[in-house]
Parts: C-alpha cells; sequence; structure tokens
C-alpha cells in the first residue's frame, strides 16, 4: 500500500507546554565504535498517554530506552524526564516503574514474596504487593513459586513489580511477550486504565497491532533515526487505501484486470482479486466499467491501511 506522496516523516506538535511532557528529550545519541545505535532521536510523551516504540530489530529501541533509565550514559543530546535534566537520574528515576529485557526474580520464592522482597526494600507496606497482585491478574497464584510460572504469567509479575511504587512513568519493553491473546487483551486494558489515571507509558513492542490498539501517539526508529513521530492515526491516514474486486467467474480475472487499469497500477493477488490504490470513488467507477465490459463482480471493497503496512512503507521492508 502506497504511501500518500513522498512525505513519511511527521514531527508531534512543538505547541504542547513542557509541563504538560512526561519525557521530552532532543539529540539523544548513542554510539559504539564507528555505529551510531541511536542517532538524534527525538521523543516526547505527553502526562497520562501511552506511547509506542516500534521499529525492526536492531533498529536502537532498547537502547533509547536504557538512555532515558540511565542504564547506560548517552553520549549526545539532552531534555528532560518527569520536568527533571536527563542527567539527574536521582530526580526522576524514583518516580519511574520498568520492565526491560524480561523481569527477574528468584525462582524458589513465590510471586508475593518476590514483591515484598522490592516492598520491604523500598519501605512499601506488604499491601502493596497484593494490590499490584489484583491489578495484573495474579490474585489467586501469589503463593506459586515464580519457576512454575509461564512465560506470560512471568511479564504480568514483571509489570505488577513495576507498579509497586506507583509510578508516574511507566517503561515497558515488550510487555505483552509470551502472553496469549487473553493476557495481552489484559494487558491492553491494563496499560489503558493507567493512563486514565495519570500515568505516562512508553511501551516498546514488536506486536504492531497492539501499539495501534492501545497508543495514543507512536515513535517509529529505523537504524537508530527517527522516521516517524506523531500519532498512530496520522501515520495509519499517511497511507492511501486500496480498491479490491473479485469477478465472479475467476476465467475473467485478466478482463478484470484490464478494466482496472483505467484507474491506476494494478496488483494482481493469489486470492483472484485485483487492487490498486484508491477510495470509495473510484470503487464505484470500477464496479461501472466492469458491468459495461460484461464482468460480473462477487466481491467489491475498500481495502483500508492498517499499521503494519505504514511500518513497512516507511522502512522500506514491504512484503512486495
Amino acid at each position: 500500500m502506497a504511501p500518500r506522496g513522498a512525505q513519511n516523516t511527521l514531527t508531534m506538535s512543538t505547541t504542547i507546554a513542557t509541563h504538560d511532557l512526561a519525557v521530552d528529550v532532543h539529540g539523544l545519541t548513542k554510539v559504539y565504535g564507528p555505529r551510531r545505535a541511536v542517532d538524534s532521536l527525538g521523543l516526547q510523551l505527553q502526562r497520562g498517554s501511552v506511547c509506542g516504540l516500534v521499529g525492526p530489530n536492531g533498529a536502537g529501541k532498547t537502547t533509547a530506552i536504557r538512555m532515558l533509565l540511565g542504564l547506560i550514559r548517552h553520549d549526545e543530546g539532552d531534555g528532560s524526564v518527569l520536568g527533571a535534566g536527563l542527567d539527574d537520574h536521582i530526580a526522576y528515576l524514583p518516580r519511574v516503574g520498568a520492565l526491560i529485557e524480561g523481569p527477574a526474580f528468584t525462582p524458589s520464592l513465590s510471586a508475593r514474596k518476590n514483591l515484598l522482597v522490592l516492598t520491604r526494600l523500598s519501605g512499601l507496606p506488604d499491601s502493596r504487593a497484593d494490590e499490584v497482585l489484583l491489578q495484573v491478574g495474579l490474585s489467586g497464584r501469589e503463593k506459586d513459586k515464580a519457576k512454575t510460572y509461564s512465560l506470560g504469567m512471568r511479564q504480568r509479575l514483571g509489570i505488577a513489580a513495576a507498579l509497586l511504587t506507583s509510578p508516574e512513568m511507566l517503561v515497558l519493553d515488550e510487555p505483552t511477550n509470551g502472553l496469549d491473546p487473553a493476557g495481552i487483551r489484559e494487558v491492553r486494558d491494563l496499560l489503558r486504565s493507567l493512563a486514565d489515571e495519570g500515568v505516562s507509558i512508553l511501551v516498546s513492542s514488536h506486536l504492531l497491532s497492539e501499539i495501534e490498539a492501545i497508543c495514543d501517539h507512536l515513535v517509529l526508529i529505523d537504524e537508530g533515526k527517527v522516521g516517524y513521530a506523531g500519532t498512530v492515526k496520522g501515520i495509519i491516514a499517511d497511507q492511501l487505501s486500496q480498491v479490491v474486486a473479485r469477478p465472479a467467474d475467476a476465467s475473467q480475472l485478466d478482463a478484470l484486470r484490464a478494466v482496472a487499469e483505467r484507474f491506476g497500477q494494478v496488483t494482481v493477488n493469489e486470492d483472484g482479486t485485483v487492487a490498486f490504490d484508491g477510495e470509495q470513488d473510484l470503487a464505484a467507477e470500477l464496479n461501472k466499467a466492469a458491468f459495461e465490459a460484461g464482468i460480473l463482480l462477487s466481491g467489491l471493497g475498500i481495502l483500508r491501511p492498517t499499521l503494519e503496512q505504514a511500518f513497512f512503507a516507511i522502512t522500506d521492508k514491504g512484503q512486495g
């Protein structure tokens, strides 16, 4: 599916007041030898919103997250997190919850006891462990040892640990990894409810359908650079819809293709349909032209663009 024109890279509005931003960084760069793993990254996260961080494997997503969390030093760049300077980790990290590259727990301890270790280190009441276990749907399994948990259950436990301090901001790297569809939906609902309560959430995921479902904004990173920054609706709107038609008589597929070529470049699909870029008005025109050519259509519709198609259009890794 083709992009609308040549402009694929957009930026989020620059009119957002600084105090409305949980994250506001620019020029963020990390260099490893000759390679710029992250190259002049700009990132804004509005307070109380969910921002998705997407990109191909090795694009720099996890490196960017680790710099924001002070796990590695940035080589260039500046900005703020929760109103504190990017280098002032002591000022903002206590207000940030994070799950990075999978949770680590003591296998022989129960889920609840693992969380109690953290609450006591942080000076939190034991009841807080029970509250977050309920929040992530692990009540009833809190006495089971962590080593008996499935990958998806460990992910939920990791999110529970990140929520212990009631953070203002939550940073999650692949939070739905290993979850079944029901678990993915539960995490999606949890993140939306947290955002509604005012928590600012930055989530990295390779599941583009989930990013599309839960995120208000997204930042697409490709080879360490920003390929798009803006609303999810905006990146999808930048792609053209397609008219898709199927002849009632499969032997008329070539004839239908010839008719469709009057309206643009045509693709013949393996499922016996033809497709070209266009909206509803062209679908009506194709229907009329096919009828006049003696071709009866058994199917005619508009294929709307998805985040996945926009992603491949920008990263030039499309499927053909």
